[in-house]
């Protein structure tokens, strides 16, 4: 599982013309489902998202997790990420989950992540979404498990 995090102060997502979702500041998620993650990664890397310290602290230092400043999350599914890019000039995908794995996988993260956190929106499995963003920052992470 590969998650690309992006401290935004807003972000939205938009399909066929109207606004699907949007955050104020917080965290844009894009993640990738790779055919080899389980329920195990998905939490492990739920868990991260959330206390991954990407945040300012009184002193300046990225010392705080989305959790404690409140912060909102917006995951957009975002197959690409897991795209081998060393070989040539077309990116090849073998390392992506199938659709159906892969909509079982995020629809699995997306209900972990709202149980343990309420301020969590998100784009739509397999949608043509356009993403506006505002990287505050910038302030961007990959992650990988």
């Amino acid at each position: 599982m590969i998650a690309l995090l992006q401290r935004v102060t807003n972000a939205r997502v938009v399909i066929d013309g109207d606004k699907f979702a949007s955050i104020n500041s917080g965290v844009l998620v894009f993640l990738a489902i790779q055919k080899q993650d389980t329920e195990k990664s998905a939490l492990l890397m739920q868990q991260r998202i959330l206390d991954y310290r990407m945040f300012a602290d009184e002193n300046d230092k990225m010392n705080k997790s989305v959790k404690e400043v409140g912060g909102d999350i917006l995951v957009v599914p975002q197959f690409t990420l897991a795209a081998d890019t060393t070989k040539g000039l077309r990116p090849n995908f073998s390392m992506a989950a199938r659709p159906d794995h892969g909509k079982r996988m995020f629809d699995y993260f997306l209900d972990k992540l709202k149980a343990d956190y309420a301020k969590v929106s998100s784009g739509k499995f397999a949608a043509d979404m356009q993403v506006h963003l505002v990287n505050d920052g910038p302030v961007t992470f990959w992650l990988e498990i």
